[in-house]
């Protein structure tokens, strides 16, 4: 009599030592999340208790009276403060055209500068003068007001952050691009079965030049993509100097360990078939791998290297915080002087940036998978 087969029955059968293994394990998995749920402080509820807080930060708070006195009170000095130092800077020109030795000291040079700008303040019009003050009235108090939104959308400054982010983009494409060019030799000889097939023999030399081969190249990609693009980054910066072209080393050596690991392991999943065919008909190392091994993972080059590419756009926005050339230059510079409107606009930018991007790689990819 024919049984019908369950579930239970295609389920693979677990022995008693299996079983204990596999409770160990997963009472340590438990033991640790829990402990590190308890390390890290992780309460969902602080998100709702801190609200307010997000929506002052996001959308900017009231000001009260105290906020319009000390803004009114700072914008009054602004005529005074702007007098001063246009009187700073002639009286330094002038004294600059004296010898030596007949400079004034210090006291005195300090005297000419208040003198001239009294003499400057009241020779300002009026009119002019107000208008100045209502206008830092109006920037101070915009600024204790705080808040991301709504965004800068000055024409002037929408051209700027287009400049940059398009600096931004190219750092992006040239990091990518060389990583891509760098990652492909690097990964076949980190995949065991091309190396077989670039150094055959079963001799104590190539079994040792195979391992050789395998394990400093699999380590240069582990300390490749070993540190942070934005730690290189600093680095660079420090050697070469501000500019896009540190970010893009950075990018670069990062993006190679992240594409020589995946590339290598897309090789080694190869179909064996396809190269063993090549292979009997006599063909070299170089014929194995452009006709057979490469399309074959073609469609993994282009998907993840156009991912990475993506990815870098917004990694290259970070390295600008540390003098890396782009957008995030602009945006660190904006942050450390509370414009936060000005972020905003850029952290906007480069989303519609990436989305496009996203777009676009989507496409190309279709021609490929």
């Amino acid at each position: 009599m024919h049984q019908e087969t369950t579930l239970e029955d295609l389920a693979p059968r677990l022995t008693p030592r299996r079983k204990i293994i596999l409770t160990v394990m997963g009472i340590t998995i438990a033991a640790i999340l829990i402990f590190s749920y308890i390390w890290c402080d992780i309460n969902p509820f602080k998100i709702w208790n801190k609200r307010q807080n997000a929506f002052e930060y996001l959308f900017g708070r009231q000001t009260d009276e105290i906020d319009k006195k000390t803004a009114k009170l700072h914008a009054k000095r602004l005529p005074e403060i702007i007098a001063m130092e246009e009187a700073r800077r002639d009286i330094d020109k002038k004294h600059d055209a004296l010898p030596a030795d007949q400079k004034p000291d210090y006291r005195r040079r300090n005297v000419e500068i208040e003198n001239l700008a009294k003499k400057m303040l009241a020779n300002q019009d009026p009119i002019e003068k107000q208008k100045t003050i209502d206008e830092e009235y109006i920037r101070l108090l915009d600024e204790k007001r705080g808040g991301f939104f709504p965004p800068e959308t000055h024409s002037s400054k929408l051209k700027s952050y287009s400049i940059a982010l398009l600096e931004t983009v190219m750092m992006a494409i040239w990091g990518s691009l060389l990583a891509v060019i760098a990652a492909i030799p690097f990964s076949l000889f980190a995949a065991k079965n091309i190396l077989k097939i670039i150094a055959p023999g079963d001799s104590f030399f190539h079994r040792s030049l195979r391992w050789i081969s395998y394990f400093v190249v699999r380590r240069f990609l582990d300390s490749a993509r070993g540190f942070n693009e934005f730690v290189m980054a600093l680095m660079f910066v420090a050697i070469i100097g501000l500019g896009p072209f540190a970010g893009i080393l950075a990018l670069f050596i990062h993006t190679t360990g992240i594409l020589g690991k995946v590339f290598s392991e897309a090789i080694e999943a190869s179909e064996p078939g396809q190269v063993e065919a090549v292979v009997s008909t006599g063909s070299g190392a170089g014929q194995v791998i452009s006709f057979s091994v490469i399309p074959q993972v073609m469609p993994t080059i282009v998907s993840y290297s156009l991912l990475r590419f993506e990815s870098n756009v917004r990694s290259a926005t970070i390295l600008g915080f540390c003098g890396a050339g782009g957008i995030g230059f602009l945006m660190f510079d904006k942050l450390n002087g509370y414009l936060y409107r000005e972020v905003c606009t850029m952290m906007i930018m480069v989303i519609i940036s990436v989305s496009i991007i996203d777009f676009l790689c989507g496409k190309l990819r279709n021609y490929f998978i």
